[in-house]
């Protein structure tokens, strides 16, 4: 009791009643004052040292923290703007994108590409050479509760020590259009560097108000020998990737994987290091490569943009008359596990749009092709897919009817709908023939050359010529004739205005 003044220390007495009423009440007093002030104070300070482990595990901390990965695709990220290969129109020494990473000032942009161009290495590599803290984040895997409370905390510690956070989201396209809204304050404040990542594109499954407050950067599929430069440094990397085990890898092999991968390094290093931990004496060969393929990979999206790429190069290549080329992305999209029935669907509406009358008989075969194959079945009956797709593709070509049909909507579309002209009018009451409906029909069998000159437009509208044959095929035929038709009806005009 040392610590009492002077006006305490006469009665201070250690055996009296007094005292030891004093020290009950003082241990009292202290008890009380920790309860009630010191230990919620030491409970907070433990809950938010714990949350914020628990933040920094689930959404990763600055990324010089932690390095460690359990996978080859991980450990062989480049870790400079130099390593990135195949991305050189973007990150090359010189360019936009380039000079504002080396310099410090970039904003938030949406990266847009193939799976394993490097997307997310490039967040990464950004989020270093900046010195910015790096928070990476999926959309697959949690809502947008938990990265509004993360964007906060990157506010806070953008208040407290003036670094900045970038703050990365993975296919960022599947968020739906009020989760994407829960972004805008933060970019617009510039409080967070927004980066996000698509393979899909960014016109469609990204929301206007945040597409425009991004920038968006096209990242390229990798090129073969890209790809085929990243597997030779992870066979020989001793420190992060294959070399310390002393592989034997047959010298087609890279090449062979390249070709596979369709542009995806994370792919190619995902097998490189499956036939690698599998090999019989540390050698892979061509074999067991394709062994562990079971088959090739190819990139398909049957509900994404590949899917409409895909399909608009086999119209494309039929319309151009390309017969190897139908061929070859036909196959494509079979291989990939395209239901044969959607092909043999886009082939009828080719045989209509593009081949036309210049080949009436081609939509019969695409017609007899789907039934073909939805009575045979795969795979005897994809066989006839492949025939009606050589066939349109050899078929000479013409878009008139496609042409007509257009032209024709959209005078519709203009207001060109007045009624329907009396002479051409079904009458099958009484009333209506008092009406006038039908009155002078002219029916055209009852003339010598089955034509007549009556009325077939809307009173009031100008006839218009919506079908313009060409030349090409069955088609010139059919124009011939339209033009010895058309010459008639003008010279009996011309007789019927002279009798007027």
């Amino acid at each position: 009791m040392l610590f009492l003044d002077s006006s305490c220390r006469r009665y201070y007495n250690k055996d009296s009643y007094a005292t030891k009423k004093f020290q009950v009440r003082y241990k009292r007093f202290l008890q009380r004052t920790f309860s009630v002030i010191l230990w919620p104070v030491l409970l907070d300070t433990f809950v938010i040292a714990a949350y914020y482990t628990k933040v920094m595990d689930l959404f990763g901390a600055d990324i010089t923290e932690k390095n460690e990965s359990y996978t080859l695709a991980d450990r062989m990220r480049p870790r400079a703007l130099d390593e990135i290969l195949g991305q050189e129109k973007l990150i090359g020494k010189g360019t936009p994108l380039r000079v504002a990473i080396e310099s410090g000032r970039i904003s938030s942009m949406v990266f847009w590409g193939p799976p394993g161009c490097g997307k997310t290495t490039l967040a990464r590599v950004i989020a270093s050479v900046t010195q910015m803290r790096f928070l990476p984040y999926s959309a697959v895997l949690s809502g947008i509760k938990e990265i509004k409370q993360v964007i906060k905390d990157a506010e806070r510690r953008l208040s407290t020590t003036g670094k900045r956070s970038i703050l990365f989201v993975d296919e960022v396209h599947r968020f739906n259009k009020a989760q994407q809204d829960a972004f805008l304050p933060f970019v617009e404040r510039g409080s967070i560097i927004f980066i996000g990542a698509t393979t899909e594109n960014p016109s469609f499954e990204i929301i206007s108000p945040l597409l425009s407050r991004v920038t968006v950067f096209v990242l390229e599929p990798l090129r073969p020998e890209n790809i085929v430069s990243i597997l030779e440094s992870a066979i020989t990397d001793k420190e992060r990737g294959l070399g310390a085990k002393n592989l034997i890898v047959d010298n087609e092999v890279p090449e062979m994987i390249a070709q596979l991968s369709s542009g995806d390094a994370r792919f190619a290093l995902t097998i490189l290091e499956f036939a690698a931990n599998t090999a019989e004496e540390n050698h892979i060969t061509e074999e067991l490569v394709t062994r562990v393929l079971q088959q090739e990979r190819l990139l398909y999206d049957k509900s994404g943009e590949e899917h409409y790429n895909i399909i608009s190069a086999l119209h494309k290549s039929i319309r151009d008359s390309d017969p190897d080329a139908a061929v070859y992305w036909l196959a494509r999209m079979l291989e990939a596990g395209e239901n044969p029935l959607y092909c043999a669907r886009r082939l009828v509406r080719m045989a209509c749009e593009d081949i036309g009358l210049a080949d009436p008989n081609a939509m019969r075969l695409a017609i007899a092709a789907k039934d073909i194959y939805h009575f045979l079945g795969s795979p005897e009956g994809e066989i006839a897919l492949f025939e009606i797709a050589i066939y349109l593709a050899c078929a000479p070509k013409s878009n008139s009817v496609y042409i007509a049909e257009s032209s024709a909507k959209r005078d519709i579309e203009a207001g060109k709908t007045g009624p329907v002209p009396l002479v051409i009018r079904n009458a099958p009451t009484g009333l209506m023939k008092e009406l006038g409906y039908g009155e002078g029909y002219e029916y055209a069998h009852n003339f010598d050359d089955h034509l007549t000159t009556q009325q077939h437009f809307p009173d009031g509208m100008e006839p218009p010529t919506y079908y313009i044959p060409t030349e090409q095929g069955i088609e010139a035929k059919i124009k011939a004739r339209l033009e010895e038709v058309r010459r008639r009806l003008s010279a009996k005009q011309k007789k019927k205005t002279e009798k007027g």
